[in-house]
């Protein structure tokens, strides 16, 4: 039979050993101090994301008494500043109103091609869905 480790019970202090006693010797190769003294001047900017994920550009009718909009759908992974930011570039592009609503951008007009030009330079890729 396999002898049990038993453990003292006699007063007597156990001896603990941690597990992680064998890095505290070991030099770490990149702390942030010393990142931050790189010259700046050397790192090369990062590029934007280029693919961004598809969302969809429709041009709807329906419950707004025959005015038409344009609303993009399908964002995934932004946040509503974000999408706030991106409405407002494309209110000011488009020369009309525009708004956030549950998550969809609605620009006033059929603004499809500019809309689209938009997102394709925010790294998304835009696909005109519905008439």
């Amino acid at each position: 039979m396999k002898e049990k480790k038993r453990i003292p019970a006699g007063g007597e202090p156990m001896v603990w050993q941690s597990p992680f006693a064998a890095l505290k010797n070991v030099e770490l190769l990149s702390t942030p101090a010393a990142r931050s003294t790189v010259d700046q001047t050397d790192s090369i900017p990062a590029a934007p994301r280029k693919n961004r994920g598809r969302v969809d550009i429709i041009r709807s009718t329906g419950r707004r008494g025959g005015k038409t909009v344009t609303v993009v759908t399908g964002f995934v992974g932004i946040g509503q500043d974000e999408k706030e930011r991106l409405a407002k570039e494309m209110q000011k592009a488009c020369g009309a109103g525009g708004t956030v609503k549950d998550g969809r951008i609605e620009i006033q007009g059929d603004q499809r091609e500019a809309v689209a030009r938009i997102l394709t330079n925010a790294g998304f890729r835009p696909v005109s869905a519905g008439g």
